[in-house]
């Protein structure tokens, strides 16, 4: 399925009247309303391709029908997402999920959508059919050389098929750990981790990126190799200038100050991306901002401050949405995430740096936090839809995709047994 121009306008027109009243009203009382329009039209996020069908737990999975059951089809889904919100214009395969068969024939498919490849993910948390040596108990730590080489392949590989689709980055992120006392020697463990690595960054191509994912627990619950931010910093930057840390906003502890960690790496120049969703105990992978909005936006304030701020050299992080969809429509989900990315992006856009510096300098707490709060209570959903508009989007992407009964058409299209491939 396809969304084209005509049936956006047509769904826009009922809405432009009041939309222009409200973006009247918002411009009197803010004067750099123009500055944060351009900047949220031009922001865009990926969206990973096993995000497009039903996610599940370890207790089930329940079909939602109409799911892609290729890469072509997951192109389309994407497609869609993105001729509503025009923010979605870049695509991360999971490999082996994913493989292109005809790498050419998936890049010309994803043109004509107007999208673009965005990071690779490779995958040994997992065993693949035919695999020569299990995963079980580690991949690139393996104290078996044969299990480090074979994971050390397959990256090579997922490099590989990137460069044939034009991306220009891999995100590494490994189940390596322990679940026992004395399974595993942490020291060795984390050696064989950075001489694996090493082996992986000298093949990367000489403009692309190394993302190195971290996360504290699970599916490890005793350890796990790359267990935090200052694991994955210190096993970048023995690779390399080409290597970064990535922040997963599910891969941390409880109550973690994760705009913290997003500041200091910021700081050095070290935050290469940022996977989006969120979460009430671990790693839910939830709607992104369903639960803790007031922390995202404060994540944005530390982003904004550090792309204004930038004497590093941090390079604009891969933005990409993580999640799971165990109970709603992918796609309306993932819309609804891209909604809450740009609404806490476009609340930070309006904090006054300024004001907010000078507070800080005279340890004003109490203008601090109001500051803050102030940009955060104010309602920016005109600003998105502004955003949407100028780049022929939906005014309100959720009531179009409704409107246009999407996921009945792909039901109708693909049947409602079929299945997509991934989590």
């Amino acid at each position: 399925m396809e969304i084209n121009q005509e049936q956006i306008t047509a769904f826009n027109k009922d809405l432009l009247v009041e939309h222009k009243e409200n973006l009247t009203q918002l411009s009197r009382k803010h004067g750099n309303l123009e500055d944060i329009i351009n900047t949220i039209s031009n922001y865009n996020i990926a969206i990973p391709s096993w995000a497009l069908g039903a996610g599940g737990t370890r207790f089930g999975k329940f079909g939602f029908g109409g799911e892609p059951s290729n890469l072509e089809q997951k192109l389309e889904d994407i497609g869609v997402i993105n001729a509503l919100t025009k923010s979605a214009n870049a695509v991360s395969l999971h490999i082996p999920w994913d493989i292109p068969k005809d790498a050419n024939a998936i890049k010309e498919k994803a043109k004509s959508l107007r999208l673009h490849f965005d990071a690779m993910n490779s995958n040994t948390f997992q065993d693949q059919e035919n695999q020569e040596y299990s995963y079980k108990f580690g991949s690139l730590c393996h104290t078996d050389k044969n299990v480090r080489d074979q994971a050390v392949a397959h990256n090579k590989a997922v490099i590989d098929y990137g460069v044939a689709l034009g991306s220009k980055s891999l995100t590494v992120w490994l189940a390596d750990g322990s679940n026992f006392p004395g399974q595993l020697n942490f020291r060795r463990a984390f050696e064989n981790t950075l001489a694996s690595l090493k082996e992986i960054y000298a093949h990367l191509p000489a403009d692309w990126k190394l993302f190195i994912e971290y996360k504290p627990y699970e599916p490890n619950f005793y350890s796990m190799v790359i267990q935090d931010w200052g694991t994955s910093h210190m096993l970048a930057k023995d690779l390399g200038k080409q290597a970064y840390t990535l922040v997963d906003l599910g891969h941390h502890l409880p109550n973690t100050n994760i705009e913290h960690i997003v500041a200091t790496l910021m700081t050095r120049g070290m935050l290469g991306g940022f996977h989006f969703n969120d979460s009430k105990y671990g790693d839910d992978d939830l709607s992104v901002g369903v639960m803790k909005p007031y922390q995202l936006f404060l994540i944005f304030n530390e982003l904004v401050f550090g792309m204004e701020n930038n004497p590093a050299n941090n390079p604009i992080p891969a933005w990409m949405i993580d999640a799971s969809h165990n109970l709603k429509d992918p796609l309306e989900d993932l819309i609804q995430s891209i909604e809450a990315i740009e609404t806490a992006y476009a609340k930070a856009l309006l904090i006054d740096q300024k004001a907010l510096e000078e507070a800080q300098l005279q340890n004003d707490v109490v203008t601090a936090q109001r500051i803050l709060q102030d940009a955060f209570n104010t309602d920016v959903k005109t600003i998105l839809a502004e955003a949407r508009l100028r780049n022929n989007g939906a005014i309100d992407p959720i009531s179009a995709y409704r409107s246009l009964d999407v996921r009945n058409v792909l039901i109708k299209e693909r049947g409602m047994n079929s299945t997509a491939t991934g989590l």
